[in-house]
Formats: structure tokens, C-alpha cells, sequence
């Protein structure tokens, strides 16, 4: 009988999850592989919804729960949790001794998982490698460490690609598949919005904004300020809105205590992770989003959508003509929300726009590289000479 190979994923919140979903859901489905998930951080919280639960109900096998997210608003509570993961996943893994560990992004349970699979002597694989932003966040840095400590890199564009062989990374390890997080466009199921959150009957189904809005960095209370300046913009203009809930960065408490100023305006409906097919079909269906997720410069493209992405978070990630830069400030807002609604911009930004992070098959590639990669000489990473020249 043919020997398994044991996967192990590190999962710590829904937006991460998402991204690798359907890769997850090929590794589950392959009956010659032992794919676990490792559960942590917001998926097991009820501030964030108790995301674990749409893990469950895809099926997968959850090798284990660590709860391990601390309910604070500072840097420091994001620190403590990336030490509490750590600490009370070693036993976890190291009882399992998965042949590969995966992990995804730029937050700090990747850099964890590097660690982890460096000392138990794990191949690892970094999805999302090489990607950077210029909003001066801790990400950059935590993305960049992870892939040197990671055995193997997944890039999602050749940019990203260009720049880990600066880094001194060997082509022969990274694998430029696109963007995995896309083929949920392609692969999930269409279905109409109003079935899916019983929208009040006054809401304006065929007009309404998605609102993605994240804390930033060292800048928690000024992302604060800034969400309340783009909230008052779309209730001044009565812009029909779904909003989501923030990430779980420090800062992400306050956002979501925020929304109790807008709770009772008719035209805002308010949501908390919600199941993937939920998710796309009111993307696909939004007259525009608007805010700082990564979800506008990497996945509107794909339904397409304009987007106005607003104040410094994701500056200088790459993006298309579809998406629009603006400060964090009313006049600026109102322009640009009143620029991306034309059809002038649609007809030029949008329509036949061509996503350049992947068309919807990158799960499969990734799969696929995932299920023959050999990993016998794993460790000659460690030998590689930063001063080599692999191009």
C-alpha cells in the first residue's frame, strides 16, 4: 500500500483561508494525501464569527484548534497571540511530521510556520511570496523573512517573482503560479443576493458599494479616523453599502465598535465573515467597493469592478486601471467615488479588463505542484549564497 503524504496548512483567519481554498479542497479530495488544517487565531473567536465552522463544513480534516488570539487593541496583543500560536502548536506538528507545511501571506503565523518548520525540520512552502506594498507596515518585512526561511515560494505575478531572485532566492524553488485566491470567481456558484442575507426591501439591490476597511499598522487610531471620514461620505450621499468586519489587527476592535454609529441608517447592512459563496456573489453583484483590502488590487478584476481604495494602506502594491487612489479625506473621497461610478470609467477601466494575477485555475497548478514536489533535498536552501547569481 502506497504511503501517504501528510500536508499540513496553517489557517489563522477567514480572508487567508479563502485565498487557498480551493487548493485545500483539491488536497482534501485526493485519497493518496493526508491533508490536515491547523486551526488558530480569529477562526476560533466569535468577535470574527467563528470561521472555523465554514472550515468544518468544507469538509476538511482539522489536525487541531489553538486558540491562541488575544482580544486587544495593541501591537502587543498581535505579538503575544504569534507567541501563544507557537508555543502550543510544536507538539501538534511535530506528533503529525507532515512532509510539507504550508502557510500564506505576510501576517505573523507565517513567519511562525517558517520557524516551526525550520527547527522541526519540515520542507515548508510560501504561498504569496514577493508581493510588497509601500504603506510601511510590519508585513513587508514578515513577508520577505518568511520566504528566506521558507523551502519553497509560490508567487502569484512575475514582479513578485523578479523579486525574490533579488533576494537572492533560487528560481528552482519558486513556482509562479498566479493568484490562487481568484478561482472562487470562476468555481463558485451564482447566486442571487437577496437570497442570501434577506436584505431589507428599501436597500438598493442594483446599487450598492462593498466596504472592506482595515486598521493599519503602528496607525490604529488615524485608520479609525479615516474609516469614520469614508463612513460619513457614503451616509452624507446615501450611498447603499455591505460592510464587512476587519481583520484582526491591532486596531480592528475599534473599527468594529465604530459601527455602532451607523448601525440603524437603512441603506448599511453590516457582516461578519460570511460563508465564501456569500462573499462572492455579493462582490460579483456590487456597483464598486470601496476601502483598503487587498481584495480590490488583487481580486476585483476579476468579477470586474471599480474600486477606490482610500488613505495609505496598499499603496504601492501592483494594480490596474480599475482600481483608484485617493487620500482619506471627504473632497477626495467624493471625487473619486463619483469618478468610478461613470461610464466613461467603466467603459475605459473596466469592462475588458484582463486580471493580471491569474484567470482561475492557480489552485490546481498549485495543487498539482504540491502533490509531485520532491522534497528529499529540501534543506540545500540553507546552503544558498544571497551573492549567487541565479539570473
Amino acid at each position: 500500500m502506497k504511503i501517504k503524504k501528510r500536508i499540513l496548512a496553517i489557517t489563522y483567519n477567514r480572508s487567508e483561508y479563502d485565498l487557498l481554498s480551493y487548493v485545500y479542497k483539491f488536497l482534501t479530495e485526493d485519497k493518496h494525501i493526508d491533508f490536515q488544517l491547523l486551526v488558530a487565531g480569529a477562526h476560533l473567536s466569535s468577535v470574527f464569527n467563528n470561521t472555523i465552522d465554514h472550515i468544518k463544513k468544507d469538509g476538511h480534516n482539522i489536525l487541531g484548534e489553538i486558540e491562541c488570539l488575544i482580544d486587544g487593541s495593541s501591537n502587543k496583543s498581535r505579538l503575544i497571540s504569534a507567541s501563544l500560536f507557537l508555543s502550543n502548536s510544536i507538539s501538534i506538528i511535530s506528533k503529525f511530521d507532515p512532509n510539507i507545511l504550508i502557510y500564506a501571506g505576510d501576517r505573523e503565523e507565517v513567519l511562525m510556520g517558517s520557524i516551526l518548520g525550520g527547527f522541526l525540520e519540515i520542507p515548508t512552502v510560501h504561498f504569496f511570496a514577493g508581493d510588497h506594498d509601500n504603506d510601511g507596515t510590519i508585513d513587508n518585512p514578515i513577508r520577505h523573512a518568511t520566504s528566506k526561511m521558507s523551502s519553497f515560494l509560490f508567487t502569484s505575478i512575475q514582479e513578485h517573482y523578479d523579486r525574490l531572485i533579488n533576494l537572492g532566492e533560487n528560481p528552482a524553488r519558486i513556482f509562479n503560479i498566479g493568484s490562487p485566491a481568484l478561482d472562487k470567481f470562476k468555481l463558485e456558484k451564482h447566486n442571487k443576493i437577496s437570497n442570501i442575507l434577506e436584505l431589507k426591501k428599501e436597500f438598493d439591490m442594483n446599487n450598492y458599494a462593498i466596504v472592506i476597511f482595515h486598521p493599519l499598522f503602528s496607525k490604529e487610531t488615524k485608520s479609525l479616523k479615516d474609516f469614520e471620514i469614508l463612513m460619513k461620505v457614503l451616509f452624507e450621499n446615501k450611498i447603499s453599502c455591505i460592510i464587512n468586519t476587519p481583520n484582526i489587527d491591532a486596531g480592528s476592535r475599534n473599527l468594529i465598535n465604530s459601527f455602532e454609529k451607523f448601525k440603524k441608517v437603512d441603506f448599511f447592512k453590516f457582516v461578519n465573515n460570511l460563508s465564501r459563496n456569500e462573499f462572492v456573489n455579493i462582490y460579483r453583484q456590487a456597483k464598486f467597493q470601496i476601502g483598503n483590502s487587498s481584495s480590490g488590487i488583487l481580486e476585483a478584476s476579476s468579477i470586474p469592478i471599480p474600486v477606490v481604495n482610500v488613505g495609505d494602506r496598499m499603496i504601492g502594491r501592483k494594480s490596474q486601471k480599475n482600481v483608484l487612489f485617493c487620500k482619506a479625506n471627504k473632497s477626495e473621497i467624493i471625487s473619486a467615488i463619483k469618478k468610478v461610478i461613470t461610464k466613461k470609467f467603466y467603459y475605459d477601466n473596466v469592462k475588458n479588463i484582463k486580471n493580471i494575477y491569474g484567470n482561475g485555475d492557480s489552485s490546481k497548478k498549485a495543487y498539482t505542484i504540491l502533490k509531485n514536489l520532491d522534497v528529499k533535498n529540501y534543506t540545500d536552501f540553507r546552503k544558498e549564497d544571497p551573492l549567487s547569481k541565479y539570473i
